[in-house]
């Protein structure tokens, strides 16, 4: 459908929209011949402009860290009566995500304020080297208007307050056109039990009121930032020198104004959090302006005092900065710590049996297994919807792809299929529970949560460790690059050089880790190549072709290795990253100079760890605006960052204003809409079938229907990651009694995996046992081992991609779609 040069636009906009091919326009509006024929009609949804349109979406880059942070807000763990301990959770993320803005505003200040107008300006030889500043320095200019210190931070001053409005006018543009769209209003469903989720609430992907009033605070915090910068220059001088009365008055004054307008500021971000139960169209208007009003008058008062003519007054050594960036990292690992703690309070997570295999034993590749009512099958958990349709069933198609001039995914797949296969395979049992077969003894009970329910605070420490490593790899690079050959500068603060010098101890860690997991790696693939050729019935097969698809497959599983690479990234990070603070306020010099009188061996590591990481950090920061300005310009590497962005920008931004936008805001609400007034207005039902994060998104937009509604819409997932990415960092959303009561919700759901999908799982809902088994046994990848009449040619090894290509697709939907059109409703044992 995606190719079809007759495939027509019926609604939407240039940024998502829904295609039907040119015959089925009419086809439920148009003679009554058309409505009532017997074939469904498919239907497309395409998003993929939400995710990667123009190439400024690439500079969304930058602001990953509070991407990141919002991500933590939703990774809270499941504890529906501890409703006071998930608002302290809540709070501490968006607590956390503060420190992030005030984090970022204060590298900015760093930059153009002490590096540049006070360190670079007010000495003659940098100022020399770079002439454009000449203006600012005392000696080039001979001691001209704006050569006084305190002018010379006022008018650096403008660069991080740009920077401040700049994010302001992106976060205010895409509210806009993300936010302001009104998801279905209905009334709200009861929520008893722990098989609620919060996704089904009317106002979960509305968050304007939030945004507004986070928008407001954030804003506030940054122009008090550069205000504090500014200020506190101007207020030590005053109080070193003893000069006019009038002038410390208002210092006394400003830093009291600048206290308060801070302690505002965080009572903004503590006094709501979501409001979910309804749509609610409020936005607190007087809050949304005043508040950063406010600081923007404060801020221009803060110039004006500093740039007060001050005789004597010369720039000499840093600016205050080591305190306010130790203090910001001291507060973001005490926030890390006490969301641990109320994170583990909250955990309660599910256990699942598991055996040394992957998921359990596997039917054969040939076996497809195509019943709706067969048992779970097995395997491990991004992207698509489609949807076709007729006044009878409707069959719905969830893809993500570039969306041609008049063109859309289409729901569809290889005509017929292999005949269904024995309810119960070996190894699986009547209840749809993987147990231990002859090829899986050990067994064992693991959690379904990530990290024990320490996913949110570990990712939000990354959140933290990230904005350290952007903010001192452009403080480093623009050091090196004003000091050139050395013209005398102090540099950075030192604890910023100190948290450089711990990243080539955290490379060495990761280095290790890396060598580990790909050992366990070489060595799955070694234990696979046996149970392919066992598989695939093969007596000897050629080595090549079997040590490719078993590398497939292992290399699959190392999706499931992530939260062992965030655990351990995160801890090491939360240790050196201590370790760091207190090196640099116990010594004060930098980690080179403080071991000037150790040993030489300790000495001289200091020396190289300082050195390397300096280095590291100045090219990671280079690294990412160099992705981004290739993303700019390259149409490849700007799809590669619209699919990274596909899970972190799902989320409404909960935690973060400056977070990139949530797409979800948009597409939930457009199929809502679409899928409600269809069934209404035709007395339809149809098949919503996704793929990757399009069934997320087709997940997301059942629990939005009504009741009522759901009973008519069947699902059909594949390389799902709803369990396997979704269920495990998201438990108090996707977890299993939620994703079980969206399985009796609806009419029916089936699920389709490989086991070389790195994305793609099984679903695994709680309770399967009472009703029809969501997942069919993993597919056969390659679809044939070697060469044979159906496969002349050698069967590629798909992974992730053309799911629709396989028989079972068309045999799974054929088989839903017969469902709905029955006069009686499925039985639920």
């Amino acid at each position: 459908m995606l190719n079809d040069p007759r495939t027509l636009r019926i609604t939407g906009d240039d940024t998502a929209a829904v295609y039907r091919r040119a015959d089925d326009v009419t086809a439920d509006t148009g003679p009554a011949d058309d409505r009532h024929r017997d074939a469904p009609v498919p239907e497309a949804y395409v998003w993929s402009n939400l995710t990667s349109g123009n190439g400024t979406r690439a500079l969304w880059l930058l602001l990953l860290p509070f991407m990141v942070v919002n991500l933590a807000h939703w990774m809270r763990p499941a504890a529906r009566e501890r409703v006071r301990a998930a608002r302290l959770y809540g709070l501490l993320v968006r607590l956390a995500a503060l420190s992030l803005t005030v984090l970022l505003v204060a590298a900015a200040c760093e930059v153009a304020l002490d590096l540049t107008a006070w360190q670079c300006a007010g000495t003659s030889a940098c100022a020399r080297r770079h002439s454009w500043l000449g203006f600012l320095s005392p000696t080039a200019s001979h001691d001209g208007w704006w050569s006084l210190p305190g002018r010379r931070l006022a008018l650096a001053a403008l660069v991080p307050t740009a920077l401040v409005g700049l994010l302001w006018y992106l976060s205010h543009r895409t509210w806009r056109a993300y936010e302001s769209q009104e998801p279905l209003d209905r009334a709200p469903e009861p929520e008893n039990g722990p098989r609620h989720t919060a996704l089904s609430r009317p106002g979960f992907w509305y968050g304007r009121r939030l945004v507004a009033r986070l928008r407001a605070a954030h804003t506030a915090a940054g122009l008090l930032t550069v205000a504090a910068a500014v200020g506190a220059a101007a207020v030590r001088q005053d109080r070193a020198t003893g000069g006019p009365a009038l002038l410390d008055i208002l210092g006394r004054l400003l830093e009291a104004s600048l206290v308060a307008g801070a302690l505002a500021t965080v009572w903004v971000v503590c006094r709501r959090g979501r409001s979910e139960h309804r749509l609610d169209r409020r936005l607190d208007a007087h809050l949304v302006h005043r508040l950063p009003s406010a600081a923007l008058v404060l801020l221009v008062l803060t110039l004006v005092y500093a740039g007060w003519e001050r005789p004597g007054w010369h720039s000499e050594g840093r600016l205050p900065g080591d305190a306010t960036f130790g203090a910001l990292a001291l507060a973001q690992g005490a926030l890390v710590v006490a969301l641990a703690v109320v994170a583990r309070l909250l955990h309660r997570c599910p256990q699942e049996r598991a055996t040394t295999a992957r998921g359990g034993p596997t039917a054969p590749p040939g076996t497809p297994a195509s019943d709706p009512d067969a048992p779970e099958g097995t395997g491990v958990g991004l992207r698509g919807v489609s949807v076709s349709r007729d006044p009878g069933p409707l069959a719905v198609v969830l893809r993500e792809a570039p969306a041609p001039r008049e063109a859309g995914p289409a729901a569809g797949g290889p005509p017929g299929g292999p005949p269904p296969a024995d309810p119960d395979p070996p190894g699986v049992g009547g209840a749809g529970r993987n147990e231990a077969g002859p090829e899986g003894s050990a067994v064992a009970w693991l959690e379904r949560c990530a990290l024990h329910g320490l996913g949110g605070p570990a990712v939000a420490m990354l959140a933290c460790a990230l904005g350290g490593v952007m903010s001192g790899g452009v403080a480093q690079r623009v050091s090196d690059w004003l000091d050139g050959a050395g013209t005398g500068l102090d540099g950075p603060p030192v604890v910023l050089t100190w948290q450089a010098s711990v990243i080539p101890v955290l490379l060495v860690v990761l280095l290790a880790l890396c060598a580990l997991l790909g050992r366990q790696t070489w060595l799955l693939t070694r234990a696979e190549q046996a149970k392919v050729l066992q598989e695939y019935g093969v007596q000897h097969g050629d080595p090549a072709r079997t040590r490719r698809i078993a590398r497939a497959r292992a290399m699959a599983t190392l999706t499931d290795r992530g939260p062992l690479l965030v655990a351990v990234v995160s801890t090491a990070t939360l240790l050196l990253g201590a370790g760091a603070v207190v090196g640099a306020l116990g010594t004060g010099r930098t980690p080179a100079r403080a071991a000037e009188s150790a040993q030489p061996f300790v000495h001289g590591a200091a020396q190289t760890a300082q050195a390397l990481g300096s280095w590291l950090i100045g090219l990671g920061f280079v690294l990412f605006v160099t992705w981004g300005r290739r993303a700019y310009k390259d149409a490849s590497a700007r799809r590669t960052i619209g699919i990274l962005w596909d899970v972190g920008t799902f989320w409404p931004r909960a935690a973060h204003p400056f977070a990139p936008p949530c797409y979800a805001e948009r597409a939930v609400p457009d199929l809502t809409w679409r899928m409600a007034t269809w069934t209404r207005a035709t007395g339809g039902r149809l098949v919503i079938s996704g793929h990757s994060q399009g069934s997320v998104l087709a997940a997301a937009a059942a629990w939005q229907l009504k009741p009522s509604d759901r009973r008519r819409v069947a699902l059909l997932t594949y390389g799902s990651p709803i369990e396997r990415l979704y269920g495990r960092w998201f438990p108090a959303h996707f977890g299993p009694a939620a994703l079980a009561a969206l399985h009796e919700d609806i009419a029916c759901w089936r699920n389709l995996y490989r086991l070389t999908d790195p994305i793609g799982g099984p679903v695994r809902p709680a309770g399967e046992h009472r009703g029809p088994q969501v997942d069919r046994p993993p597919l056969a990848d390659p679809l044939a081992y070697g060469r044979d009449a159906q496969h002349p040619l050698p069967a590629p090894v798909l992974g992730h991609s053309d799911y629709q290509a396989d028989p079972a697709f068309a045999e799974e939907r054929e088989l839903l779609l017969g469902r709905l059109r029955s006069p009686v409703p499925v039985q639920r044992a």
